[in-house]
């Protein structure tokens, strides 16, 4: 009897213990079994229980303490398991524990070096413009301030049509074009003149020079490559206050995005602080190569973290047209329409597509034959609905490309045969 109870309260004492619940190891807990089933003989029991019960036992729950603490020590834990078996009620779920300690040593490390790469490749930019007022004439001066990114040794420097070329106006004043632009380069005090090179409304870019050789040429990446998600630090010249970095992510690519002027385009979303003065810097990624101009950021209450960047793989033929020819060369229709949906096509006897409301002069769509009051349907053979889809077949070609026009007239369609013109 005596050695039953020895047994009973070795056993109650661990599972009684809560320290041991989950952890102890079936294997151990079957040696103890093995052995009270098969006891060595000795002369009484208080003789075999001093003599094999009590040393087992107490082994026994030495190796359940030193299980225990290994259970308690990560990786001693997973060297002898492998993965841990959590309990939830009556259901059992196996899962890997990862307890590594993530260090910011990494990160931190690739943001400086980000940061040392790319700065002396930013510039800041300054602005004067005159300002037309019915209550001053044109004596006072109005100013700003914008980023801009070096792109070639010898002085051009990449930014936005909206902080050289500003279109502000209303009632009371109108700003005409910038009178002077000046350059702050990083760690650099003077302030250089530029000149504008090019602009393009359209997509908000603009090419300026400054007079100075042996410049830091930015990196260019490849924006079609990046990934939701991934490291990117935007760097300008935020309200004036110099060369500024901020860090994010990638929020979303290729998001359409529709300027105060109308214009739209795809854009890189990022949540990387974006502030009036940033437009025209740099989004790079985490080499420290430029995959994006800060152009646009959202504003309001409720709003945070929403910034937007034009890809730079979209600027590259934009910049080489600037440098060369002062302004972006398009091919050219020479229309001007009116889309017709459903309703408005049933309400008026036409057919989906746009109505040619004006034809320009002397341009390749009047030359080709088409008339106002066509409704073009299809380009190139694939239907169109809107004046952006038949832009994008448009601007896809070349001037002097041909390109073939369905039109819907007086109930009937047609092929017209359209050579692209450069645009006036």
């Amino acid at each position: 009897m005596e050695e039953n109870n020895n047994q009973e309260n070795v056993s109650n004492n661990i599972n009684n213990d809560s320290s041991f619940k989950n952890v102890i190891p079936t294997t151990s807990y079957s040696s103890f079994e093995e052995k009270k089933q098969k006891p060595k003989t000795s002369k009484s029991g208080s003789g075999f229980g001093k003599t094999v019960l009590l040393p087992f036992a107490s082994g026994v729950i030495g190796a359940v303490l030193v299980v225990g603490t290994c259970f308690g020590v990560p990786s001693i834990r997973e060297n002898l398991f492998g993965q841990t078996t959590l309990n939830q009620g009556s259901s059992s779920t196996s899962a890997n524990i990862n307890t590594d300690q993530i260090s910011l040593l990494d990160y931190s490390d690739t943001a400086v070096g980000v940061a040392q790469k790319v700065l002396p490749s930013i510039v800041g930019i300054n602005v004067t413009y005159s300002v037309n007022s019915i209550f001053y004439g044109n004596q006072r001066t109005a100013s700003a301030q914008g980023s801009g990114v070096i792109i070639s040794s010898d002085g051009y420097i990449l930014t936005n049509n909206h902080v050289v070329n500003s279109s502000s106006s209303s009632s009371y004043y109108e700003l005409g074009k910038a009178s002077k632009i000046t350059v702050t380069l990083y760690n650099d005090d003077t302030e250089y003149e530029a000149e504008i090179v090019g602009t393009d409304e359209q997509t908000d870019l603009a090419v300026i020079k400054i007079d100075k050789d042996d410049l830091t040429a930015a990196e260019l990446g490849d924006s079609d490559s990046v990934q939701v998600g991934e490291f990117c630090m935007a760097i300008g010249n935020p309200l004036g206050l110099g060369t500024t970095v901020t860090d994010g992510i990638v929020s979303a690519v290729n998001r359409e995005v529709t300027d105060e002027d109308g214009n739209t385009y795809e854009a890189i979303q990022t949540n990387a602080a974006i502030n009036s003065g940033n437009s025209g810097g740099a989004l790079v990624n985490s080499q420290g190569q430029v995959i994006g101009i800060n152009t646009l950021k959202v504003s309001g209450d409720g709003v945070e973290g929403v910034g937007f960047a034009i890809p730079i793989n979209s600027t590259k033929d934009i910049t080489d047209q600037l440098i060369e020819y002062n302004k972006v060369r398009r091919p050219y229709l020479g229309i001007g329409g009116i889309e017709v949906d459903e309703e408005t096509a049933r309400e008026n006897n036409l057919t989906v597509g746009i109505y040619v409301k004006t034809l320009e002069n002397f341009s390749a769509a009047e030359k080709a034959g088409v008339k106002v009051g066509d409704v073009i349907i299809a380009a190139d053979g694939q239907d169109i609905e809107t004046m952006d889809e038949l832009n994008e077949i448009k601007n896809a070609k070349e001037i002097g490309d041909k390109m073939t026009l369905t039109v819907w007239r007086d109930g009937e369609t047609q092929d017209i045969e359209v050579t692209l013109q450069e645009q006036p």
